[in-house]
């Protein structure tokens, strides 16, 4: 596991049918390309989240695919409908194979 990765989510607590709110989402993550080089000349080796996804009681909402160009710490922030009270799962997966979750509840009120 990736030392220092920590996913944060900005997700509302309730929301009405049918709303559409805004999710924001950051991991902190170095995002190493792989094509860098250490102080003695070695290749330091890829090591980024190439995956994220959101899903809503267990609908897909986002999926996104990342490549070593993306930035650290990658940030998203997009829509979402809201249809009924349920569960936001966010996952951030990582090269070593490290996948980080986290999961935020909204009830309709």
């Amino acid at each position: 596991m990736a030392i220092g990765v920590k996913p944060r989510v900005k997700a509302p607590k309730t929301a009405e049918v049918g709303e559409v709110v805004t999710i924001k989402t950051l991991i902190s993550h170095k995002m190493e390309s792989g094509q860098r080089k250490d102080g003695d000349g070695n290749v330091i080796p890829r090591s980024i989240i190439h995956r994220f996804t959101c899903d809503y009681n267990g609908v897909n909402v986002i999926d996104v695919e990342m490549h070593p160009a993306i930035s650290t710490n990658p940030y998203f922030e997009f829509e979402a409908t809201i249809p009924e009270a349920g569960d936001m799962v966010f996952t951030w997966y990582d090269d070593d194979g490290d996948v980080y979750t986290t999961t935020k509840t909204v009830a309709i009120g």
